[in-house]
C-alpha cells in the first residue's frame, strides 16, 4: 500500500482583513516524504504565508491541509504535524528567545514532554552534530546572525522532525555560513521546501523545484536547478546567485 502524500494542499485560500485580492490564491501543492522541494517567488506573492497556513499560525480561508491523508482543521491537529516538520523562520531572533543557547535547543524537547535533564542531552548531541557545541553558553542574543541562523536550525533539529519548512534561509548569511548550511541540509537527509531566491543554494540542496505568482502555484522546469549555466523558467523574478 503506497503512504499517502506528507502534506497536501487543495484549493487553499487565504486573503488579510480589509484585502481586496487574496494572498492564496486556490493553491494546489504535494510534498511527498523524503520530498525535497525548492519554492521561488518574488516579494509578496504569499510564500510565507502559505507555510504559515500550512502550520496552522494563520487560517485559511477555504480549502483543505492533508497530513499524511488525514484532513487537519483544529488546533490539536497542528499540534500534531508541527512535531513531525520544523519551520525555520526568516528571521532567527522570531525563533529564539532563551538566556542561552543550549536552554533554546532544548526548549523543544523540554515542550515535547522530555525530561530537563533526557532534554539537555538531546540538546548537546544537536549542537555537537551540527559542530556548534562550542556556543553552547553564549547568551544567545550576542551571536552573530549566521550563528543564530544555525542554532534557530538546531532548535528544530533537536526535536526530531520527519521533514522541515526552510523560509530564505540564506538572508544575510555570509559564504561560509552558507556552505555550512548546505553540507547540514545535505547530510539530513529529510524532505524539505524551501523557500529562497539563491537560485544556487537551491540547486545545491533541492530536488524537485516549483515557482509561485500572485498566490499561485505555477510549473518550473527542472532545467533551473543548475548552478550557474540554467535557464530560469521564472526569469522575471526577482532571486540572486549564492557569493563564491
Amino acid at each position: 500500500m503506497i503512504a499517502p502524500p506528507l502534506i497536501e494542499l487543495e484549493s487553499l485560500s487565504f486573503s488579510y482583513t480589509g484585502s481586496q485580492s487574496p494572498v492564496l490564491d486556490r493553491i494546489n501543492l504535494t510534498l511527498q516524504h523524503q520530498q525535497q522541494l525548492g519554492l521561488i517567488g518574488p516579494n509578496g506573492c504569499g510564500k510565507t504565508t502559505l507555510f504559515h497556513c500550512i502550520m496552522g499560525l494563520l487560517k485559511p480561508q477555504s480549502g483543505s491541509i492533508r497530513f499524511k491523508g488525514n484532513e487537519i482543521s483544529e488546533v490539536e491537529d497542528f499540534f500534531t504535524l508541527r512535531k513531525e516538520i520544523g519551520m525555520l523562520f526568516q528571521d532567527a531572533d522570531d525563533q529564539l528567545f532563551s538566556p542561552t543557547v543550549i536552554e533554546d535547543v532544548a526548549f523543544g524537547p523540554l515542550n515535547l514532554g522530555a525530561r530537563p535533564k533526557a532534554a539537555l542531552e538531546v540538546a548537546h548531541k544537536t549542537l555537537t552534530d551540527l559542530g556548534l557545541d562550542h556556543l553552547e553558553d553564549r547568551v544567545t542574543h550576542h551571536l552573530s546572525g549566521g550563528e543564530k541562523k544555525l542554532v534557530s536550525l538546531a532548535t528544530i533539529l533537536s526535536m526530531q522532525p520527519r521533514a522541515l519548512f526552510l523560509d530564505e534561509p540564506t538572508n544575510n548569511l555570509d559564504p561560509e555560513t552558507r556552505e555550512r548550511l548546505i553540507d547540514i541540509i545535505a547530510r539530513l537527509g529529510l524532505g524539505f521546501i524551501i523557500i529562497s531566491h539563491d537560485y544556487d543554494f537551491l540547486a545545491a540542496t533541492c530536488v524537485d523545484l516549483a515557482g509561485m505568482e500572485a498566490g499561485r502555484i505555477v510549473p518550473a522546469d527542472h532545467s533551473a536547478l543548475h548552478t550557474h549555466h540554467h535557464v530560469h523558467p521564472h526569469g522575471t523574478h526577482p532571486h540572486k546567485h549564492g557569493d563564491h
